[in-house]
């Protein structure tokens, strides 16, 4: 049977009005910002109006860690938001904007896939509304104002050698990851070592996803440090007077965007932060606003529960005061074969010994989101080629431990693909079951927390660090930021810092190569192993396959 892709089910989308998507939830048409006929921003004003009401309940969607068979955490996002819209339960969707970076590199798009889609698909693979570009704007602005400062006579004293403020772009070039600027001359300013991070990494992408609204992430943006001087002291981002600029520049970007599902269902898309190197979920602001509108609210935190779902609970839930009422664990038969061994090319044949072998990464998140006192149930994306017997040895693994595995067919089938999902979710919701707590207390230590993540999530017995890096932890809590959470930046695919270590490993360690302080968003980045900030295109990037066909429609995006 031949199967239409991504890209053809969606340009066969009935997309409505986008006026009328919001009337769904209740947003006037006169507090939508069209972008064009499917897509548009909610006003400041109109969220402002909404702070009064009650909350409706806040789903989690999570996933074990990622492989190349793939596991399908967005669709699942997706399928279950238009399953629990079909039983009669007013839900709306938030997700992130995808990145420029790996749409060109490895995924090719990020908007779900089959019959649960998010649209309009390839305009929120490119440019969707800007509020990349705006993000990138604002922080390049930034790095501009920095060297233009020292350039002129250097008032603040800022150390050149000790500027910490790098620049950004929304693609994966690794040839930028280490620069040296102001060649050629007097004129140029001075040359001093820099590099490039991708947009998703900056921190006001992190901002803009933290900020409650526009003083807020003035305030915010204000509090950057971007470099120190001689004697240690830092500059903050208001110290050379960026942050007021930067703010204009992120007006619009700030009004979360609403589009729609394939059934006509409201989708907040906001924000974008990677979860690999930087928090990974979406903008507070989209998800208080859903959660103000809906009576459920299905949100998704990046690649697998190690990283995007303690993040989640960690920082974003911390930071906005928030508490998810059940948590969905996506999980794929094909990937569970993967992880107990079988390659790629060989995942279509049955092979109940390799999912069974495979389950313990599976069982390991199960344990790891049930430590933050919230109820867990695993969705089981389903493939074509997964096998009743395949299927039913995940389902038995996860009931040996206390949990559930519900089967999910919304690729093929939509939203009736997930009422089986979306009814219990919605039962445990409504049951007040969840007692969510974040790992660790915000008075912990810095290097603590990291050893809190590193051993009670990552399994690891111990995390290698180098006195200076240890010293710089200190003297950031004596400067007043000992109270704030670590973000780690770590591979997707392991829960180790080696991504070809699949499965539950022990015994291993987190190697701490650098840390950094991101005072206007509020956490300490923490950079393991050999993880990049500025990703690398693959040996064969999407790119080469995206392009314009006979008819002008986009192909290669999927």
């Amino acid at each position: 049977m031949a199967y239409k892709s991504d890209i053809e089910i969606a340009r066969e989308a009935n997309k409505k009005p986008i006026q009328e998507i919001g009337e769904k939830i209740g947003i006037p048409s006169e507090h939508l910002l069209p972008y064009g006929h499917d897509k548009a921003k909610v006003s400041a004003e109109f969220i402002a109006a909404q702070k009064d009401k009650k909350d409706g309940k806040l789903i989690l969607v999570t996933a074990i860690n990622p492989t190349p068979a793939g596991e399908g955490k967005t669709t699942t996002t997706v399928g279950l938001g238009d399953g629990l819209n079909s039983i009669g339960k007013n839900t709306a969707i938030c997700i992130r904007e995808a990145s420029l970076g790996p749409c060109f590199g490895m995924k090719g798009g990020a908007a779900g896939g089959g019959y649960a889609q998010v649209v309009p698909m390839e305009e929120m693979n490119l440019h969707f509304t800007g509020d990349f570009h705006a993000i990138t704007s604002a922080h390049n602005l930034l790095s501009a104002m920095i060297d233009n400062h020292i350039y002129w006579g250097n008032k603040l004293e800022i150390d050149a050698r000790r500027v910490v403020w790098r620049r950004v772009l929304d693609m994966n070039d690794r040839a930028l990851r280490q620069v040296t600027t102001s060649l050629g001359g007097v004129t140029n300013g001075f040359p001093r070592e820099t590099g490039f991070d991708i947009t998703v990494a900056s921190e006001v992408m992190a901002i803009l996803c933290l900020a409650n609204d526009l003083q807020d992430l003035e305030k915010r943006l204000g509090d950057i440090i971007i470099a120190y001087r001689r004697d240690l002291t830092p500059i903050y981002c208001r110290d050379i007077s960026a942050d007021g600029a930067m703010t204009v520049l992120l007006k619009d970007a700030m009004q979360p965007n609403l589009v729609q599902t394939l059934e006509n269902n409201p989708a907040f898309v906001h924000g974008g932060p990677f979860a690999n190197i930087a928090h990974g979920c979406n903008s507070i602001i989209a998800t208080k606003t859903a959660l103000k509108l809906a009576d459920f609210v299905v949100t998704e935190a990046g690649f697998g529960a190690d990283l995007g779902a303690e993040k989640f609970m960690n920082i974003k839930c911390r930071k906005a005061g928030l508490a998810p009422d059940a948590v969905v664990i996506v999980a794929t038969v094909r990937a569970m074969k993967m992880n107990g061994g079988v390659l790629k090319e060989d995942l279509d044949g049955e092979n109940v010994d390799a999912v069974k072998k495979g389950c313990a990464n599976l069982g390991r998140h199960i344990e790891n989101i049930k430590s933050f006192g919230v109820p867990a149930v695993v969705g089981i994306n389903h493939f074509v080629t997964d096998t009743d017997a395949e299927v039913a040895a995940v389902k038995e693994y996860v009931e040996s431990l206390g949990s559930e595995a519900i089967l999910c067919k919304h690729w093929a089938d939509g939203s009736k693909g997930t009422q089986e999902l979306a009814t219990r979710i919605a039962e445990i919701a409504e049951s007040g079951a969840s007692q969510f707590s974040p790992l660790y207390p915000d008075e912990m230590p810095l290097f603590e927390k990291i050893e809190t993540v590193a051993k009670r999530i990552y399994r690891a017995d111990e995390v290698l660090a180098d006195q200076k890096i240890r010293d710089q932890l200190r003297q950031w809590e004596a400067a007043g930021y000992g109270n704030l959470p670590v973000c780690m930046a770590k591979t997707q695919y392991s829960f180790s810092t080696d991504p070809n270590l699949r499965g539950a490993p022990t015994g291993h360690s987190v190697p701490v190569r650098e840390v950094r302080l991101s005072a206007g968003a509020g956490f300490i980045v923490v950079i393991t192993g050999a993880i990049m900030t500025m990703p690398g295109l693959p040996r064969e990037p999407a790119a080469e396959v995206i392009k314009l066909n006979k008819a002008g429609e986009i192909e290669g995006l999927f």
